[in-house]
């Protein structure tokens, strides 16, 4: 996997679905990669791709770096070369910068919206509450630290 020191790559939304069933499922071939794709309540594929949709959205992410391969067989089969948390960050951190660039406090603003949305619709464990603490708490520290100190008047 990609270190995180790498820039992830930029993917479209339809590169996003397919990694994300590399990233729950390991190495397939790209007929189990078509097979596990999105279904909905009926059995359907949510998308009306065809298998060699699929091959050119693997070629794709191969091209990026995204994705590597090794061919077993006859077959190849395909694996994440980049973590879901690295390209999670980067997407977060790109839609925050759109949101927030150029926009001094308003920008800020903006972020602690986002953040308060997140997490009024996430499903957070216990676990996750304290790491998300945790980095606030890193956050305050590390603000207060640029802080000049405060004098209590002129000498």
């Amino acid at each position: 996997m990609s270190s995180a020191s790498e820039p992830a790559p930029a993917l479209s939304p339809a590169e996003w679905e397919v990694i994300k069933v590399l990233w729950e499922r390991g190495p397939l071939a790209a007929r189990d990669v078509f097979a596990a794709l999105p279904r909905d309540g009926r059995g359907r594929p949510v998308h009306d791709w065809s298998y060699r949709t699929v091959k050119t959205l693997l070629s794709r992410l191969v091209a990026k770096g995204a994705i590597d391969y090794e061919q077993v067989g006859n077959s190849y089969l395909y694996r994440a070369a980049v973590s879901q948390e690295a390209m999670t960050r980067q997407e977060v951190g790109g839609v925050l910068d759109r949101l927030t660039r150029h926009t001094g406090a308003a920008g800020r603003r903006i972020v602690s919206t986002v953040l308060a949305q997140f997490l009024g619709d996430a499903e957070l464990s216990d676990e996750e509450v304290r790491e998300l603490k945790a980095a606030l708490d890193r956050k305050r520290t590390a603000r207060d630290a640029k802080k000049p100190p405060r004098g209590r008047g002129r000498a």
